[in-house]
Formats: structure tokens, sequence, C-alpha cells
């Protein structure tokens, strides 16, 4: 079987796979604030981040994955300024912020669980684990790290001298940025030193007491007083979204290795953005897409979208996450309700290839020729998870029973999906030539004759619909555009 190897951020080169302690793979990833509904832009990168866990399943490795759940506060800009998300949805919505982030924290395991998304181990809250983030603090201010300024307590990045090497940071360079619904500290020493616990907050309704007066923890302080919390001092593997990387990744090293005197994390794993339309900017990699956000999908734009969106307009969740396995995760993945639809199709080829090789028995795959193409699934997995040219093999080999034996890596629910009841299809509100169509093409596959069958679907497919394969025959949807 061919090693493991994955892109990591802070060398900028891919390396092969080896954990601390092979017994155990020590995994964290920086977990959702939870203000509002999860989009699926966000969800993608804890779509990729699944796809790891399960790869390094696959490898025969034991994992403890950690992920962290933003429920303090957020400032609305990564560097610790603007107004607070938590506060501001808390008023949004009239509820208390711990009621608004448990509702939100629901919602966003909702989700997972309906895109296959294994629960993390360790789901822990910060709120629960300022204690911790104050010891890590006191660490710090005992070695010399911080200086304080009416806002708070802030790290000195001046002090470290390695600060920036994951971004590839010029700190001598670096100029505060000014946007008008941003208010920058002016006590800072340096544009690039961040709050490690706010003091001057006097509005916000979320407080604890601590050696420097009441306030809350600054946003980068969480992920490392966590992290180590539950996995030590040194992680195997730390992922998040390529946006972490200039300033809440970059933070995280500085202030956990400046507090251990320990190598913070081995490898940082980062996934790009998924964007809406803008077809002409699809492929931009990890490294491009650092420096530039246009197109990315926001909470704060008019692109956002939700599961629950995806499944009021017809959409199967599952046909997302197939969406996801197209794009490699270091590349940018640009959404379409076509894409979808496409993504959609091809999936529910999959469970029609069980009823052509009866039930998955008959794919006639020679054993050799199966462990062939299980070769090059496999290579193409361990390969920084490329998931599209795993894809590729599955789909080249057309066999049911090799797309089901990594089901458990893909996370399709193929076996499952294949056997489920769909809603009995049938023409209410369709056109009479899409219904004809469909019955001729039922009328196809019971036959078995797959070549009419696939003809009839391009018809429908010519006509604005996407059709889906049943137990109980053909479901046709009318594309939104």
């Amino acid at each position: 079987m061919s090693p493991l190897v994955l892109f990591n951020t802070l060398s900028r080169s891919k390396e092969e796979f080896v954990p601390s302690d092979p017994a155990l793979v020590r995994m964290y990833c920086c977990g959702p604030t939870v203000y509002n509904y999860a989009h699926i832009g966000n969800l993608r990168t804890y779509i990729f981040e699944d796809l790891l866990h399960r790869i390094l399943l696959l490898n025969g490795y034991n994992v403890k994955h950690v992920m962290n759940i933003t429920d303090v506060g957020h400032m609305t800009s990564d560097g610790d300024a603007g107004e607070d998300k938590m506060a501001k949805a808390a008023e949004r919505e009239q509820k208390s912020p711990w009621e608004l982030a448990r509702f939100y924290e629901d919602a966003f395991f909702h989700d997972c669980a309906r895109l296959n998304i294994i629960r993390p181990d360790v789901a822990p809250r910060a709120t629960e684990h300022v204690a911790q983030m104050i010891t890590l603090i006191q660490q710090l201010e005992e070695k010399g790290y911080t200086y304080e300024t009416p806002e708070g307590i802030y790290f000195d990045t001046a002090k470290d001298e390695d600060y920036g090497k994951l971004a590839g940071l010029n700190l001598a360079g670096q100029r505060e940025g000014a946007r008008e619904d941003v208010n920058v500290d002016t006590n800072k020493r340096h544009p690039a030193d961040f709050i490690l616990w706010f003091t001057n907050k006097p509005t916000h309704i979320m407080k604890w007491d601590s050696p420097w007066g009441t306030g809350y923890p600054g946003w980068h302080i969480e992920c490392s007083a966590m992290s180590m919390e539950y996995l030590g001092e040194t992680l195997d593997i730390h992922c998040g979204g390529i946006d972490h990387i200039p300033v809440h990744n970059t933070n995280e090293i500085a202030q956990s290795e400046c507090a251990t005197d320990h190598v913070f994390a081995r490898y940082w794993v980062h996934g790009a953005f998924l964007t809406v339309g803008g077809g002409a900017v699809t492929g931009r990699t990890a490294d491009k897409m650092a420096k530039d956000d246009i197109g990315k999908m926001s909470k704060s734009g008019n692109n956002f979208l939700t599961v629950q969106k995806l499944i009021d307009d017809g959409f199967d969740p599952l046909a997302y996450r197939y969406l996801c396995l197209m794009a490699h995760y270091r590349s940018e993945l640009t959404y379409s309700p076509e894409s979808l639809g496409a993504a959609t199709t091809a999936l529910s080829k999959v469970w029609e290839l069980k009823a052509r090789q009866d039930g998955g028995k008959n794919d006639g795959l020679s054993d050799a020729e199966y462990a062939e193409a299980r070769a090059l699934v496999i290579a193409a997995l361990n390969d920084d998870l490329n998931l599209p040219r795993a894809v590729a093999a599955l789909q080249g080999a057309k066999s049911y029973r090799l797309w089901l034996e990594f089901d458990s890596v893909l996370g399709l629910d193929i076996e499952k999906r294949s056997r489920e009841a769909e809603p009995k299809p049938g023409a209410v509100d369709l056109p009479e030539e899409v219904a004809a169509l469909m019955s001729e093409r039922d009328a196809a596959r019971s036959a078995r004759n797959y070549a009419a069958s696939d003809t009839l679907r391009a018809q429908i497919e010519a006509l604005g619909y996407t059709v889906m394969d049943s137990p109980g025959g053909t479901i046709v949807q009318k594309n939104l555009l």
C-alpha cells in the first residue's frame, strides 16, 4: 500500500505522513463560530477534514479528532477588532448569547450528520475552557511575551523570531489595515500584535474574571488552549480553511510555541474556498486563494446557501458531498445548481450500477483487474487526498463492489441509498413529453436495456431536468436555471 502523503502548508511541499506516536494520530480542526447556520462553503472545509479523518482510518491509524466550538464571541475582523459576531446575532434574534450558541451548535452538527461527516471525538466549547485560556496567557506573561493597553492584554509579535512562518509574512513590512467598520487599538506596538484578553468591552455580555480584570478571551487563544488540553503540546495535524493561514493559525503557532517551547503542529493542512458562479476563477490553488478572497461564499454576502436550502430545492445533501469530491481540497470549487445537478446524476448512476450488476455481484472484473483498480484508488487517496483521481478510477472500473469497498472513505451511503425506498416516481405536474420519456426509461431499465435507458436520460436532461434513479424507478427534478 502506498504511503500517505500530505501537503504541509508550513513547508509548502508534500510530505509523507508519519505520526509522532504510531498508536494515535492527534488531529485538530478549527470549528464553527456558532452565531448563524453554517453555509455550504464552511461545510466544504469540514467535508475535506472528514475525508482526511477517514483516509487516516483507511491507513490503519487510530485518530483522536478534536474540533472547537467558538461560542464565546468572535470579532467581525480576524484581527480582533470590530463588532462581536455573537453579540450582533443575539441582538438580531433577541436571544441570549448562550441560547444562540446552543441553537446554532445543534444546527451545525445536524447539518454535518446530513453530510455524513463523522462527529469529532471531542468538541470543546470555548465558554467551558476559559480557565485553560487564562493559564496559557499567564505562561506567556511570565515569559515576557505580553503587554497591556487599555483594550487588554496583547501578544508582542516582535518577541517571537519565528512569527509569520506559516504564512511567509514579512513582519517589518506590515502596516495596519484601515476599514471604516473596524476600530483599531492605537496603543498596539505593532500591527500584527494580537489580543489575548479583552478588558475594555463594557457592552460585551459574556465576561469572566481574570488576573487582568473582568473581560473575555481573544479568538486565537481558545484554539491553542483547547487543542493542547485534549491532544498535548504538539499536534500531528492541524486543519482549517485557507483564510485562517495569515492571521488565526499564524497567531496560534506564535502563542503556543512561545508558551511551551515545543512545535505546536507538525502538519498544517488547509482547504480552499467554495465560490458561487464565476467560472473564470475555478481551479485557483490554495496559495493564490490565500491572497485573493474574491467570490468566496460568506455569511455577510448574498451567496449564503445552507444544507436546508439545498434540500428545499430538491437536492440530496450527499449529492453536495459528491460534488466536493470533484475538486481537490486545495483548489477552489465553484458551486452552481447545474454542478450540483451533475453530481446528482453521477451519484444516481452509482446506484444504477448495482442493478446492472446483479446486486453488485457481477462486475465482470477478474481478481487481478479488481486488485489493480483498487490499488489505483488507494494511490490517489494517499496522494494528498486526491479524491478527483480516486473517483475517476472508480468510474473507470465500473464496479459497484469497488464503490462499496471505498464508501467508508467517500461517505456516500451507497448501499443504504441504493436500498432505500425513494419517493415514488410519477408524472404529477410534469409535461406529457417528460412523463412519457420517464415511462419509456423505466421500461428500458426493467428490460436491462441500458443503452436505451441512457439515451432516454439524455433526452429528459435536454428538456431541463435532472434525472435520478431509485429502486422504484426514474425520478426527475426541474432544473432551477
